[in-house]
């Protein structure tokens, strides 16, 4: 997904908009997630970027994404622009220094 969000939009309330782009970005994510994984993948992964405008966007980490875009609304910006990619993820197996520690 690569669109720029409008927050103010005349005669509807800017709120019930917030709320709405919220909304699409959630199902964005559950509609990518439910996709069948290719073999050898355990999970989607996220390249996610975000700003005021498609030139200042930079990337950030999935789960801060609604709480830039209520920042974004907070500080009155008339519309952002996010980048959402879905690309294939691998977990990688914990170092094991980081395994004894946890046993102690």
């Amino acid at each position: 997904m690569k669109k720029t969000f409008k927050l103010s939009i005349e005669g509807k309330n800017r709120d019930r908009v917030l709320d709405a782009t919220k909304h699409e970005i959630r199902q964005y994510f559950k509609r990518e997630r439910r996709k069948s994984l290719p073999e050898g993948v355990d999970f989607w992964d996220f390249d996610c970027q975000f700003g005021t405008s498609q030139a200042d966007a930079v990337a950030v980490h999935p789960g801060n994404i609604l709480a830039l875009v209520d920042a974004a609304a907070k500080d009155g910006a008339p519309a952002f622009y996010l980048e959402v990619i879905a690309k294939p993820g691998v977990r990688q197996p914990r170092p094991a220094a980081d395994q004894a520690s946890g046993a102690e």
